[in-house]
């Protein structure tokens, strides 16, 4: 939700908060702004522990030694057949790694994560009244920060990209994307990285910081971090067609204005599809002269070949091109992420002519099928629904929605709307991707423009509950009251927490 948080204490944060959070989690005050990304590092481990009977207890090998496995019995309040209450007990185990998680080939799990409660609150909250980037860089000496890369900013023009804070050191020998052995001391945390050994970046001479859940090796263009000066582990994932997407947009580009960004952020270009609808069109072009699938998919490659790879409300090729990709990422994603490559890379270099053409068959049925033709418009398809405050989602095609022009973000769109057809749906319904959108001008006094998905509140009754589906769709942002005497003429009620 989006709220902007005060206190007489001197907090005065503006932001989004998530999972049930007091604190804005990412935002910002009158002097600095924060946000953040899904990191790519490899900061939670798995130990696969030799477990042995050592008189009657169980115990697990390390190195030369044996050490008893720590029990503890945890009861849980549960409900029975009959309605009543009671309850179940459950004995877990740890070792020095952490607690047992699963079984693995006979051998016990234990799960090595960040566990510091405290602290990462602490973290949470203090960060939200940082007004520099000192301040903020103090407050994560917490190392409580797990998940998150960091965007930050601030009215001195002080700009970073920020990696996550608690990062273990370990031998980079070992290849820690798997399951390594417990029983070997070298395998073990070493301890937390110094927040200057992480690959982060501090006013870089480009002039800008990005990241779209992806490796930090491309966050300030020619000024980024090097991968070969870090160990292997400070990225498990790597880069994305959106990242590449930032990458095409800011390289070069200076002058900057609230609304020049506004319009990079809705930029309709979808580099994955420029890279993988080639191949394509060379297999078709490849068919022999006999083959029927050069009549039945000239059209459909026709309208892809002459496409510029651009989302938008009317566009046939965006349909066509986002189920051919749907159909081959369903094919081949699991392969691609058991194999750590980028499912768009993998697609291009590893998926044969012949399925390519398939997929395209498959996309040309699934549209004619669904929609009556493969010349679909993509504003038939892809929708904005919100029918009420159900927790999981549900959706109905004969109730209204809201078009939305822009795309998932696999495929490089910056915009992103994570839709796809649901239980007894053609249309998609999109789920996850944008969710809060600002723009924030730090200066004497600071101007912000946002958006929300769908609406504030959660009530279906209320007036806000969709309110701003159009300007979420179009990326029309809505100016944020954020001073005191912006606020004039914009109040509706004032209570309480627990007043009605």
């Amino acid at each position: 939700s989006e709220a902007q948080v005060t206190s007489d204490e001197g907090l005065n944060a503006y932001g989004a908060s998530t999972w049930g959070q007091f604190f804005v989690y990412q935002g910002f005050n009158a002097h600095a702004g924060w946000m953040h990304t899904s990191s790519t590092v490899d900061n939670v481990d798995q130990f696969a522990e030799t477990v042995v009977r050592r008189g009657g207890d169980w115990a697990y090998r390390y190195g030369r030694e044996t050490r008893p496995l720590a029990a503890r019995v945890v009861t849980i309040r549960v409900r029975r057949a009959d309605g009543s209450m009671g309850e179940r007990r459950f004995t877990t185990w740890r070792t020095h790694h952490g607690p047992i998680t699963a079984t693995r080939d006979g051998r016990w799990i234990a799960t090595a994560l960040m566990w510091r409660p405290v602290p990462a609150l602490e973290q949470s909250w203090l960060r939200t009244k940082a007004t520099d980037l000192a301040a903020y860089v103090a407050v994560g000496e917490r190392k409580a920060n797990s998940s998150n890369d960091t965007l930050f900013a601030d009215d001195r023009g002080e700009i970073a990209f920020l990696m996550p804070q608690f990062m273990p050191v370990r031998d980079d020998r070992v290849d820690y994307t798997r399951p390594v052995d417990g029983s070997d001391p070298a395998t073990d945390w070493r301890g937390l990285h110094a927040l200057a050994t992480l690959p982060s970046v501090a006013n870089p001479r480009v002039g800008w910081v990005h990241n779209t859940n992806d490796w930090p090796w491309s966050a300030a263009g020619p000024d980024s971090p090097k991968a070969a000066d870090y160990p292997r582990y400070m990225d498990q994932v790597g880069a994305n067609a959106r990242g590449e997407h930032a990458d095409l947009l800011l390289t070069g580009r200076r002058g900057w204005t609230p609304e020049r960004l506004r319009a990079a952020a809705y930029d309709p270009y979808l580099p994955a599809f420029a890279r993988l609808l080639p191949g394509l069109v060379a297999a078709w072009r490849a068919l022999p002269a006999g083959d029927p699938r050069r009549g039945s998919l000239a059209a459909p490659v026709a309208t892809l070949a002459r496409w510029d790879h651009r989302w938008g409300y009317d566009s046939v090729a965006t349909s066509l091109a986002v189920f051919w990709g749907d159909q081959l990422w369903h094919e081949v994603g699991a392969f691609a992420q058991a194999e750590r490559v980028n499912v768009p890379d993998y697609i291009a270099t590893r998926v044969t002519p012949a399925a390519k053409l398939a997929a395209l068959e498959a996309a040309v049925a699934r549209l004619t099928r669904d929609f009556g033709g493969w010349r679909t418009p993509w504003r038939a398809i892809n929708r904005f629904q919100r029918l009420d405050d159900a927790i999981r989602p549900h959706f109905d095609d004969a109730r209204p929605s809201t078009p939305v022009p822009f795309t998932s973000a696999q495929w490089g769109s910056l915009a992103s709307f994570g839709a796809k057809a649901w239980p007894g749906s053609r249309r998609y319904y999109g789920t996850s991707g944008n969710s809060f959108v600002a723009i924030v001008e730090f200066g004497a006094r600071v101007k912000a423009t946002a958006v929300m998905a769908g609406g504030q509140s959660g009530d279906p009754a209320s007036p806000h509950f969709a309110d701003q589906i159009d300007r979420y769709a179009s990326g029309r942002l809505r100016p944020v009251y954020f001073h005191p005497d912006e606020l004039a003429g914009h109040v509706e009620r004032v209570y309480r927490p627990g007043e009605r």
